[in-house]
């Protein structure tokens, strides 16, 4: 039972680093400050979905119905981990702003 909180605690980290850095980066050449927050539900949609993506295009009905039947079926460790991510989003936006705000110039 402990390996698994600290499997959690770890992959919590790995998620909101990652998605803190991708979103930083994009932020950054983009010059769309909340861009990968919006982005990141359909990023969650790719990672836990085993539908192909233009299923959702000719089989919509079959398609929205499995992601809600895989939404649902998420345990809470997976929707704790998957919302560090978008925690880590929002805090690279947050950041942008601030260094934006204070005059820090990025490309």
């Amino acid at each position: 039972m402990d390996f698994m909180l600290v499997q959690m605690i770890i992959s919590v980290l790995i998620f909101f680093v990652m998605f803190f850095g991708i979103a930083f980066l994009i932020n950054m050449l983009l010059r769309m400050t909340w861009f990968m927050a919006i982005l990141y539900p359909i990023v969650v949609v790719f990672i836990i979905d085993e539908v192909a993506f233009f299923d959702y295009f000719t089989k919509p009905g079959f398609a929205f119905s499995a992601l809600g039947d895989k939404l649902v079926s998420l345990y809470a460790a997976d929707i704790i981990i998957l919302s560090s991510g978008l925690v880590g989003a929002i805090a690279a936006g947050f950041v942008i702003k601030y260094l934006r705000k204070n005059g820090y110039q990025m490309f």
